[in-house]
């Protein structure tokens, strides 16, 4: 059975270090605050459809992607 991860996860683990940057200069250019991000890339907020929007743009991928994924997550959680 596939158990999703949380979408901030993925940003973590796999864009974070892809595009080379770190915590803080990725807030920077989402133009979120170190402690938002923090807590959405340790899976303890999720991904709004605010910050889909904005990581969205940033990644090139759109939002609907990240708003998809932290609808799957939620759902398996709930079950």
């Amino acid at each position: 059975m596939y158990n999703p991860c949380h979408p901030g996860l993925i940003i973590r683990d796999d864009v974070l270090p892809a595009l080379e940057l770190s915590l803080n200069e990725a807030a920077e250019q989402l133009g979120v605050s170190c402690t938002t991000l923090s807590r959405v890339i340790n899976g303890r907020s999720a991904i709004t459809a605010e910050m889909a929007l904005r990581v969205g743009k940033w990644v090139g991928n759109g939002p609907e992607i990240w708003l998809r994924m932290q609808g799957q997550y939620e759902l398996n959680e709930y079950k």
